[in-house]
């Protein structure tokens, strides 16, 4: 698979197939496989399913370039349309660290073996959702990015999803304070942001030993109770009369750090409006998404990424559970013919 100037060429976006060449349905096939498995395992799916022997490489380099070439053509949708929209949209923020690696760039004319510059690391990858209330078909947005690109994937989703100008944003995430500021920059007074449930009541758990060590399942409840009533006045007192020293450290002092957990984010508790209006208040639909969009390819065990290709691989997992993997592949036979 070597041109005239030795150079290996797998990969065409033509639709006429020359010697050595792969044609469009057989790109498919393995970008197809690429985007689910590893790629040493995607000749033996090709040979089994369709009899046709590939080589590793070849199945590593098409669907990279597919990946990338999806990541390339990304177009967010950032201005809201002039339209009334849903009534509310429900929008899931979370990030998960994605394993990194790096090697210093190759110097025309060094010999070095790049492998000894080889350095890992792990980066954030930060997925969000939007759907209509009322729907259960999620429009994901994902990046490596910083938190302002993400909340340029949270206003795309959004405007996928139904977001018009009467529509109100419920958001749920973790603790992040990124999080909550893009829910803050993106959405305005149409959004609102609750912290997870659970995040919460991890921290009123670990309080109770500190609290009431002889009844921390009933000194837990009745935190609950306040919290999901909008009573987190009511806890910060209950805490504030147990609150440890400031001598002694943090992962000692549950206390003191679930007091300022609540107190540093002030409204976003309002768990008795959600439930009113049953609405979530828990984020674990987005933590489930994790698993199935992006660590069941991205965090398998051994794997270490060039942080390109783990985005191109990460708008490829993106593409695919939106449902638009036909769309890209008429758009790309279009392109060919």
């Amino acid at each position: 698979m070597k041109g005239k100037e030795g150079i290996v060429r797998p990969f065409s976006l033509s639709a006429e197939v020359s010697c050595r060449s792969y044609s469009l349905p057989l790109q498919r096939a393995i970008t197809d496989f690429g985007a689910d498995v590893v790629f040493h395992k995607i000749p033996g799916k090709l040979l089994e399913h369709y009899g046709i022997s590939v080589p590793v490489s070849s199945s590593r380099v098409i669907t990279l370039r597919h990946a990338e070439k999806i990541f390339a053509s990304q177009e967010l949708k950032t201005d809201i349309p002039e339209r009334e929209g849903v009534d509310v949209l429900i929008e899931e923020v979370d990030g998960c660290q994605i394993p990194i690696v790096k090697m210093a760039e190759r110097i025309e004319g060094e010999k070095i073996d790049l492998r000894t510059t080889r350095q890992v690391d792990w980066k954030e990858a930060r997925l969000c959702f939007a759907r209509a209330k009322d729907t259960v078909t999620p429009v994901f947005g994902a990046t490596l990015g910083k938190p302002v690109d993400a909340g340029d994937q949270m206003l795309h989703c959004a405007i996928r999803a139904g977001l018009g100008s009467n529509t109100q944003v419920h958001g749920v995430g973790d603790g992040a304070p990124w999080i909550a500021d893009q829910m803050n920059m993106v959405f305005g007074l149409q959004g609102s942001y609750l912290i997870d449930f659970y995040h919460l009541c991890e921290y009123l758990a670990a309080a109770g030993n500190t609290c009431a060590p002889d009844a921390k399942e009933s000194w837990f409840e009745r935190q609950k109770e306040f919290m999901k009533a909008n009573g987190s006045p009511e806890v910060l007192e209950n805490l504030k009369e147990h609150l440890e020293p400031e001598s002694v450290p943090d992962e000692k002092a549950p206390a003191r750090v679930c007091h300022r957990y609540i107190s540093n984010r002030e409204g976003q508790f309002d768990y008795r409006s959600a439930l009113e209006a049953d609405l979530p208040v828990g984020s674990g639909e987005i933590e489930s998404a994790h698993r199935y969009v992006i660590q069941d390819r991205l965090k398998k065990p051994g794997a270490w990424w060039k942080p390109h290709n783990a985005e191109a691989l990460l708008a490829l997992r993106v593409l695919r559970a939106n449902n638009d993997w036909n769309l890209y592949w008429e758009n790309t036979e279009r392109q060919a013919a």
